[in-house]
């Protein structure tokens, strides 16, 4: 039986975060549907308590959002989380043995900026609700969003935002620009990004592919998302979102799809290799 083993990373800094749980809640269903193979879920507290995993005992990884500036701050974990983005693309480069990474939000813009791909700035007021998702040409051949509408729908929870990339950089280092925000031709700003193919084997999101309707409505308890849904949207868009918060061709598709996908992904390839090396 094949060992598969996952290394989830918590970047919440201490702080309660529904998107985490159901990041283990994805990652436990994965393991219980994978009857042919010996899957391990190991959690590592990045931010609070410095630790961060060793890439050769681990296959899978995924890294969460979280709260705070994603720029350095000169905290200990900042360098060890580069050094880590850094041996998993490494890796991927010269060894037959791959790593898989997934990186969600704050830990999406984190590997934004170590890689100098664009601007991650703050955004004039603070990003929260249900928000369409829109492919780039690049998007409509990702595997990840195949059985995805265009937009589809995700949850945005963001005091940051990545805009003007760098198209050079992007492609010095191989990497594709998958989604991005809503146009919005009455408001004179940059859509943001809002997905990054950063290698094969590496990909991220700014919105949270983790997110489910329970969640979304227990995060809506804090006052300071409900305001900043009403503040972006109005009551009325407001109201029309809760109402339509478990539809089951948002929020509850993109979350049956982009993380399980990738780990999908992620396993058949372990799987195949170790039947070569055999």
């Amino acid at each position: 039986m094949k060992d598969i083993r996952i290394a989830l990373l918590d970047m919440n800094n201490n702080q309660i975060n529904q998107g985490f749980k159901n990041i283990k809640e994805i990652s436990e269903a994965f393991r219980q549907s994978s009857t042919g193979e010996n899957v391990s879920i190991k959690t590592f507290d990045v931010r609070f308590k410095n630790e961060i995993p060793d890439i050769e005992d681990f296959d899978i990884f995924i890294s969460s959002g979280g709260p705070g500036n994603p720029h350095r701050e000169g905290f200990e974990w900042e360098d060890q989380f580069s050094a880590f983005l850094d041996a998993v693309f490494q890796n991927n480069k010269i060894s037959p043995e791959k790593k898989y990474l997934f990186l969600i939000c704050h830990s999406f813009q984190l590997a934004s900026i170590h890689w100098q791909l664009g601007n991650i700035c703050k955004r004039k007021s603070y990003s929260f609700g249900v928000m369409p998702v829109h492919k780039t040409e690049e998007g409509e051949e990702e595997f990840l969003f195949k059985n995805l509408p265009d937009p589809f729908y995700a949850v945005d929870s963001r005091a940051y935002q990545f805009i003007e990339p760098d198209h050079e950089r992007f492609e010095s280092l191989g990497m594709k620009i998958t989604a991005i925000e809503k146009f919005r031709p009455h408001i004179d700003l940059e859509r943001a990004v809002m997905a990054v193919r950063f290698s094969e084997e590496i990909f991220g999101t700014q919105f949270h592919p983790e997110a489910n309707p329970e969640g979304m409505i227990e995060n809506l308890k804090d006052e300071k998302n409900k305001l900043a849904m009403i503040e972006n949207f109005g009551m009325e868009k407001y109201l029309e979102t809760i109402d339509r918060i478990d539809d089951e061709d948002k929020i509850t598709l993109t979350q049956s799809q982009i993380l399980p996908r990738f780990l999908d992904f992620a396993k058949k390839n372990i799987i195949n290799r170790t039947n070569v090396l055999i």
